[in-house]
């Protein structure tokens, strides 16, 4: 596989983890980096990274990165075969909630923007294949209030831009991948 940089987008229980995994697997058998995005602030949250870490192989690395993780995975991503980015979707949330209530839009989009742009800097500084997982957030309905639209808006942006710098864009549907690029 030529492919540097692979992102998985799909729904909510679409399969994209369990691919993104798989395919790590594949690649990079015991060598892989996983970086987790997500934060446990109640105990469903708590339930679903443990169900996440238990599907894990035990021989992993795993760096916890809900913010500035370019710059927390970058040392740690030196001689892994595989990165595995899980996922974009919460990084996003936690970039847009730590820019505080009072920030603009524009400044929202752009602590979004500003993570996803690390990640790329980082991903074609290393030697490593990297695959990142995200929701695809376009295909719902409106969010019904102003923050939700704006992370919807900003997601959907950090998506395209991923896409955009990926050689191989994975659309998951039912657990079946849908090659998009």
């Amino acid at each position: 596989m030529a492919n540097k940089l692979v992102l998985i987008l799909g729904g909510a229980r679409s399969g994209k983890s369990s691919h993104a995994q798989q395919m790590a697997l594949d690649l990079g058998g015991p060598d892989v980096l996983f970086v987790a995005t997500a934060e446990a602030y109640d105990d469903e949250m708590r339930v679903r990274i443990a169900a996440h870490q238990a599907g894990r192989p035990a021989g992993w690395r795993t760096v916890e990165a809900p913010r500035r993780v370019a710059e927390q995975i970058a040392p740690a991503a030196a001689g892994a075969a595989v990165v595995l980015v899980d996922c974009l979707t919460l990084l996003a949330s936690n970039a847009l909630l730590s820019a505080g209530e009072d920030a603009s839009p524009q400044q929202a989009e752009a602590a979004v923007l500003a993570e996803v742009d690390g990640l790329l800097a980082a991903c074609h500084a290393s030697d490593a294949i990297w695959i990142m997982v995200s929701n695809e957030v376009g295909l719902g309905l409106v969010p019904p209030y102003p923050l939700g639209r704006l992370y919807r808006d900003a997601l959907g942006r950090a998506n395209q831009r991923i896409a955009a710098a990926a050689d191989r864009v994975l659309f998951m549907v039912a657990g079946l991948p849908l090659r998009v690029k």
